[in-house]
């Protein structure tokens, strides 16, 4: 592969026949303040054109103090809600002139810590960061350095820091009234088994609703997953759960991944969707959709979330004024009725 020599400034200029300083004011658009002609530095921004020329970002953003650019840390990337996410938060950043450099924790704080680091160092103008377990102090020490940072999908408990999520107990709660307004008492709940804010939120409203409505909550209804899991070994794990609670009237599962997991358990014990057993699932898929009969489902305003959390980026970079906008932010899902409840 041929090597594609970078042009410089000081290539323009020689092309032009001025100094290097003078392209840097057109290009920079101060050749009036800086009383170059129009006809020369339409000249060097016909060149500068013509060749192909690039501003070296380092350089600018060592300058300017800016990069344009806006990390973006989440759990994972392969998921189908982060990818909703960051594609949405890329087009709204678009629209306030940034670009973002996209991550992943897989839940390790570890990487998460380093991943900060290298976004540091790439000089990122603000973070969106769904912080894991570990990562508390990595975050304090972004807000104390006046960094502008905002949490998506999780929050860290008593930290005065934007945030935006679900309101992950009202939406288990939508979804446990539509249950048991439909008759079912025998509700397993499938989660995973990590200390995050967002699940403990879950699992609690399952429990509190129960308890509502008279019904003992049974934690032997309640199946926690590792989340360093083995898709078979998961799949195995609910297939024997199942299996051993032969009285359940319907499967709640905790994130859409695991419902996921479910629906191969459920093929594989050869059990009928909602014959034989019921089945809800917190945040739609679109296998849930397409699904014969199709997958109850609980829906995350995703659009919503991911534009709060530009939105709340960019009042603190002083882009917007969100006047009144409260900067810690919990918002409403749906339940989507289909088949299988």
């Amino acid at each position: 592969m041929d090597n594609i020599k970078r042009v410089s400034l000081k290539d323009i200029a020689n092309l032009v026949g001025v100094s290097p300083s003078t392209v840097s004011f057109v290009l920079n658009g101060k050749a009036k303040k800086m009383r170059i002609s129009e006809a020369k530095a339409n000249k060097i921004l016909e060149i500068a054109s013509r060749e192909g020329y690039q501003p070296n970002q380092a350089a600018v953003s060592l300058r300017t103090g800016k990069s344009n650019l806006l990390g973006l840390v989440v759990e994972s990337i392969s998921g189908n809600f982060f990818a909703s996410l960051a594609k949405v938060i890329e087009d709204e950043a678009s629209l306030f002139g940034y670009r973002v450099v996209y991550c992943s924790t897989e839940n390790n704080a570890d990487k998460g810590q380093e991943l900060i680091k290298m976004l540091s160092q790439r000089q990122v103008d603000g973070y969106i960061i769904t912080p894991t377990i570990g990562m508390e102090k990595d975050i304090r020490t972004l807000v104390s350095l006046k960094r502008p940072v905002v949490l998506m999908d999780s929050y860290l408990p008593g930290e005065n820091v934007p945030y935006v999520l679900v309101d992950n107990y009202g939406a288990v709660a939508k979804g446990m009234e539509h249950l048991i307004g439909k008759g079912y008492r025998r509700i397993g709940f499938i989660t995973v088994d990590l200390d995050l804010i967002q699940l403990e939120q879950r699992i609690k409203a399952y429990r509190e609703c129960l308890k509502k409505h008279g019904i003992t909550p049974d934690e032997s209804l309640i199946l926690k997953l590792g989340y360093w899991y083995n898709a078979a070994e998961a799949i195995n794990s609910i297939s024997g759960f199942i299996r051993n609670t032969p009285d359940l009237d319907v499967l709640f599962f905790a994130t859409n991944y695991l419902g996921l997991l479910g629906l191969e358990s459920l093929q594989q014990l050869n059990v009928k969707l909602p014959d034989d057993l019921a089945m809800i699932s917190f945040d739609d898929h679109d296998v849930f959709r397409l699904f014969p009969s199709g997958i109850t489902s609980i829906r995350q305003p995703v659009e919503e979330i991911a534009k709060t959390a530009v939105h709340l980026l960019m009042e603190q970079m002083g882009k917007v004024n969100m006047v009144n906008r409260k900067t810690q932010v919990e918002l409403p899902a749906s339940l989507l009725e289909r088949g299988t409840t």
